[in-house]
């Protein structure tokens, strides 16, 4: 299945894609949130589409996609996790999975704009390979981890390189502001995906492709990943997980190159699809 999201920001409803067409499946009575996840919704979802696909209702292409999770307890990144990655920003490859969070109020459709921070003035994009939890996640070996993913969907980690790097303290201050983690255009579960381990993956900023890559090329798979992180913190149904970003980032061109009001950004996964977001100045609303 592919799971989208639909509607006002806020006041989203949960819907499928079926053959590219958008449907609406509010009257399934579930948002996809920790509830859903947790009680076996894919499932239920899939039963209930076997009975109702007949009867439902298409979503125009013009009405906004939200992202494609309702708002998860927490949205967990990985640093470094392309050796590429790391030699551009001038960083060790990690010998251990570099862990930072990025807020939930981050969280915004996939083709929603990127507001540039008040006073920033070194925001940058990541085209990332994210997954979510299906089900609670403590202390997960590796050989069993991908029995607790629910499926695949293509991340945006927008950063502000200053708030991130040069203003001390943790990462997290340059990755959590506001739109700076645009999420789908969908949910795919894994019975979509033949091999996780071999998209492509690629990023341009007003039509020139900076990031070109293969999610072959991650250090740490997902199977490690779920165990790892599950040996820190409990997963909950609903959390989503971004695997980290390949070169061609902003901040490794010499001199760096940085989002301004008025920039396109596109970038997309192999058979998660892609998305579209014009960078803006924030404003007072």
């Amino acid at each position: 299945m592919k799971l989208i999201r639909f509607g006002e920001f806020g006041k989203e409803k949960p819907g499928v894609m079926i053959e590219g067409k958008r449907y609406d499946a509010s009257g399934f009575g579930e948002d996809y949130n920790e509830q859903f996840f947790e009680n076996d919704g894919l499932t239920r979802l899939a039963a209930w589409l076997e009975s109702n696909q007949g009867t439902l209702a298409e979503v125009a292409e013009d009405v906004r996609l939200g992202s494609c999770v309702a708002r998860p307890s927490k949205i967990v990144c990985i640093g470094l996790n392309f050796a590429d990655h790391a030699r551009e920003t001038g960083a060790a490859i990690p010998q251990e999975p570099i862990i930072f969070f990025k807020s939930t109020t981050a969280l915004s459709g996939p083709n929603d704009d990127i507001i540039i921070p008040r006073n920033s003035v070194k925001t940058d994009w990541e085209v990332e390979l994210a997954f979510v939890i299906g089900k609670k996640a403590q202390y997960v070996d590796e050989s069993e981890a991908l029995d607790y993913v629910a499926g695949y969907c293509l991340h945006n980690d927008v950063s502000e390189r200053e708030f991130q790097i040069e203003r001390g303290g943790n990462w997290s201050k340059g990755k959590g502001c506001d739109t700076f983690a645009p999420m789908g255009p969908f949910l795919a579960t894994q019975d979509e995906i033949e091999d996780i381990n071999n998209l492509k993956m690629w990023l341009t900023v007003n039509g020139k492709t900076f990031q070109n890559s293969n999610t072959d090329q991650l250090i740490f798979k997902i199977p490690t990943l779920v165990s790892y992180l599950s040996q820190f913190m409990t997963l909950l149904p609903g959390d989503i997980i971004s695997t980290g970003t390949p070169p061609g980032v902003g901040l490794g061109f010499n001199p760096p190159i940085y989002l301004k009001e008025g920039d396109v950004v596109e970038l997309g996964i192999e058979n998660l699809g892609s998305s579209k977001q014009v960078a803006k100045n924030w404003s007072r609303n």
